[in-house]
């Protein structure tokens, strides 16, 4: 078993929305718009500190996706495809921290379908965390060998452009959650 560090340096090329999901119930009498007021800074991924931060499954999610999308052939293996040795052999353990605490974030206001599903009959005003840049280093774990550095670039580099992380991401429809590669250090 392969046990590469893969250190990616990332910069936003759009604006990064979160949505965390949060179990707040409205109070009696509250109207959808003052419960919106209310709580929408708790759809920020915030440690005790307040300490704004990208959860290390958005990147890992993002990476096996852009996998699929690809869906590159490894040489000779036939049909044999890299997507599930990304999904399997990739690992991201550590959030990448952001200079931002919670009540620093600005929040835009979205019509958005009311049960959260795409072409919903009805619709309403959410507000989402929005951050408009972005940057870091995030390390990615390789256990899978037939994962070598160039593969490892060209997905990670495609997740950027064609998958992207957060809310109203490319794979989803949207445009936010980009980002480039601005470095890579392997076997750090």
């Amino acid at each position: 078993m392969n046990n590469i560090k893969a250190i990616a340096k990332l910069k936003s090329i759009s604006v990064y929305q979160q949505s965390k999901p949060f179990f707040e119930k409205k109070e009696t009498n509250e109207t959808h718009g003052d419960f919106e007021k209310r709580i929408w800074r708790e759809r920020i991924h915030y440690d005790d500190k307040n300490q704004v931060f990208i959860p290390p499954m958005q990147f890992k999610k993002c990476l096996e996706n852009a996998a699929s999308f690809i869906s590159m052939s490894i040489p000779g293996q036939g049909k044999s495809k890299y997507t599930k040795h990304f999904k399997a052999g990739i690992l991201v353990i550590d959030a990448l921290e952001l200079p931002i605490q919670k009540e620093d974030v600005l929040g835009s206001w979205v019509f958005v379908p009311s049960d959260g599903r795409r072409g919903g009959s009805s619709r309403v005003m959410k507000c989402f965390p929005t951050i408009h840049e972005w940057s870091g280093s995030v390390t990615f774990h390789i256990l899978d060998g037939v994962v070598t550095e160039q593969v490892f670039k060209t997905h990670l580099e495609q997740a950027g452009s064609f998958i992207g992380i957060g809310s109203f991401r490319p794979m989803n429809g949207g445009y936010h959650g980009r980002f480039i590669v601005e470095s890579l250090k392997w076997n750090a």
